[in-house]
């Protein structure tokens, strides 16, 4: 009988050490590239666009066609009750907490192909790679699948990275509804799924060493730098209101301007604020912004009698995002009190700007270094699951250029060699973390 494997836990210092060269392959660019094609089926929206609201039938068959992927790859895989997909390979030492990769599979409504689509491919190619190359990892790995990812089925985003980090409040998630007027825990239970056991989906401190997510930045400054890689030191987060603006409905020809109370007018005093405050506040890359906006009656020869609108402020600090919100507040008391309207404020969510872990981050930096690849920190505007990660293990996440910084649309696209590089830091990542054995090898 041979000898017993060593099994070594990788340390903090090891960490950030270049991993140890491994036979070449190939590529894989073209599965890459074939899979995020495939994914881009589920919800395809005629005239371009993909649109896979968190849960849907598209969103379902997307995941299907993520658990088939698993199943070739003989990953282990288990769904939490909030629908996280968790893809598990076994580690040489498979009580070592794991090393973690991922993002999410739903899309916005007429969104693009990659947002979170090229985190999850991504993932699976390392894995992929890990196989043809026969080199099994110390520590275990995982596929993270993150659910409703978007927030634009239920108004509030990272719900299944909530849950997994432990900060869903699943008593006031209940009172969450769709456009349709579903509530989330309907929308669960339609699925399958139980949002009372959501606090089962928490993972415990220890169990992760380290999640990493690939993503596209979604904004011009890579492309426009000619630089390959962003490594993120920091997610700025939103605070998200719904205002509610009741006027008094009146005929559009017969009740005097000076008479109204147009509650359509007062909300658009409200948007340019948000706007105006927001423009003052950009030195912690603070910005402003509605979308959403309804009206009531909504008849062309009636005057507006409600509104109801999304505003958002999202800041890398969270004095500045607080002061912005204290800004508002005010001057829709003062809006009201000027066109005699009445304005309600509900706070749909209020999140907490993070910093990355700085030794990923000089890690995923010496991985760049080593490849030769040309690379900057940066700040996300955007969030990401990452950010609730973040309170779970340490975090890294890793930006490619976007053409345009456009995304959340149709015309989002990113470069196969882009996208190549990417998937070769988040490997050379994951080796540096989990360490590695090649087949053979004692």
């Amino acid at each position: 009988m041979g000898a017993e494997p060593v099994h070594r836990h990788v340390s903090q210092a090891d960490a950030c050490a270049r991993p140890r060269e491994v036979a070449p392959s190939a590529s894989g660019s073209s599965w890459l590239v074939e899979q995020i094609a495939q994914f881009a089926r589920f919800g395809a929206e005629e005239g371009g666009g993909v649109t896979r609201l968190a849960y849907s039938d598209a969103d379902v068959q997307a995941r299907r066609w993520f658990l088939r992927l698993c199943r070739e790859m003989d990953l282990d895989v288990r769904i939490d009750p909030v629908g996280n997909i968790i893809a598990r390979r076994p580690g040489l030492a498979p009580d070592l907490p794991a090393v973690a990769m991922g993002s999410h599979l739903d899309t916005v409504i007429r969104g693009g192909h990659y947002d979170g689509v090229l985190g999850v491919v991504a993932a699976l190619d390392v894995i992929r790679r890990l196989q043809q190359r026969h080199i099994q990892t110390v520590h275990p790995l995982e596929v993270l699948v993150f659910a409703a990812e978007e927030s634009t089925r239920f108004g509030v985003a990272t719900i299944g990275s909530k849950a997994m980090a432990g900060l869903l409040d699943a008593e006031r998630a209940a009172s969450w509804r769709d456009r349709e007027g579903r509530t989330f825990a309907e929308v669960l239970a339609a699925r399958g799924l139980d949002l009372c056991a959501a606090p089962s989906a928490r993972r415990m401190e220890g169990e992760l060493r380290a999640f990493l997510e690939l993503h596209i930045e979604q904004g011009p400054e890579l492309e426009a730098s000619g630089l390959q890689i962003g490594v993120v030191h920091a997610i700025a987060a939103p605070t998200r209101l719904r205002v509610r603006v009741e006027g008094t409905p009146g005929h559009s020809g017969t009740t005097p301007m000076a008479l109204r109370q147009d509650a359509l007018a007062a909300a658009a005093e409200v948007v340019l604020a948000v706007e105006r405050l927001a423009r003052a506040e950009t030195e912690h890359r603070s910005v402003g912004t509605v979308g959403v906006l309804q009206t009531e009656p909504g008849s062309p020869n009636t005057i507006p009698g409600r509104v109801e609108m999304v505003a958002e402020f999202r800041s890398v600090d969270a004095e500045a995002k607080r002061r912005l919100v204290a800004q508002l507040m005010h001057e829709i008391h003062e809006i009201e009190h000027a066109r005699g309207v009445r304005a309600e404020v509900e706070v749909l969510s209020d999140e907490s700007p993070v910093r990355l872990d700085g030794d990923i981050r000089r890690c995923i930096a010496r991985v760049c270094a080593d490849r030769g690849i040309r690379w900057q920190e940066m700040a996300s505007g955007a969030g990401h699951d990452a950010m609730n990660m973040a309170r779970l293990c340490p975090a890294g996440l890793v930006f490619i250029p976007c053409r345009g910084g456009i995304s959340h649309h149709p015309d989002e696209y990113a470069r196969e060699e882009d996208m190549q590089t990417g998937v070769d830091v988040l490997l050379d990542t994951v080796l540096a973390l989990a360490g590695a054995r090649q087949e053979g090898e004692p």
